[in-house]
């Protein structure tokens, strides 16, 4: 049981680090769908049927994404709880931004995503693997990818969950390196590196999103 503040907060951050990591190779896999369907069909025929990712990797992500955000939520109701002084005058926005504010709303909004993500990815792979047992067809995954964004309100709710994402992950990101230690001649550039990535890495699938869309409606 993680009994401590600061334990909870470096356990948050270790996961978050994982997160990020896994959403860093997500990215790069799906990158893969704009510049060459036959690279991303084979990397993608890999990951999907590669034995330690399937039953290793992939369970030990599902319980990081829970526990993080389970985590946070737990770490953001104790804060408000410990908050027993009130400020006669609190300019919210002067004292800490947007992001710090509301890492909780934005958490539970791309918590929510995820939940959709499931659904939409998957959950008909799994479907698709051990209920209707097709034979695999490796070229498969682009095709299915691509018709997954030729619905214009998918493409909406995707990219407003990636916009939330970057704000998340702007604050989250860089407190993160505070979390476990990281206070030294390193701290600037690491900060510097979370607010790019947490620019970078949403907007590239944005791209990624919109690119299949508007592919779609140009054939």
């Amino acid at each position: 049981m993680i009994s401590s503040s600061i334990a909870r907060k470096v356990a948050m951050a270790l996961s978050g680090f994982f997160l990020v990591f896994f959403l860093l190779q997500h990215f790069t896999i799906n990158f893969t769908s704009v510049l060459d369907p036959d690279t991303f069909n084979s990397i993608s025929h890999f990951f999907g049927t590669n034995f330690v990712i399937q039953a290793i990797l992939q369970p030990v992500l599902i319980f990081a994404v829970v526990f993080h955000f389970v985590m946070g939520i737990v770490l953001e109701l104790k804060n408000r709880k410990a908050r027993d002084v009130k400020y006669a005058s609190y300019k919210g926005g002067a004292s800490a931004s947007w992001a710090s504010r509301n890492m909780i709303i934005s958490g539970l909004v791309i918590l929510a995503f995820l939940g959709v993500h499931f659904y939409d990815f998957f959950i008909p792979e799994l479907i698709h693997k051990y209920v209707e047992t097709h034979p695999e067809d490796p070229t498969r995954y682009y095709a299915e990818t691509a018709h997954k964004f030729e619905d214009h309100i998918r493409v909406i709710l995707y990219v407003i969950s990636f916009v939330l994402l970057a704000i998340h992950l702007w604050h989250g990101f860089a407190s993160s390196f505070q979390s476990v230690g990281f206070n030294n001649k390193y701290s600037k550039g690491l900060t510097k590196f979370a607010k790019v990535f947490a620019i970078v890495i949403p907007a590239g699938f944005i791209f990624i999103a919109l690119y299949h869309h508007i592919n779609h409606l140009t054939h």
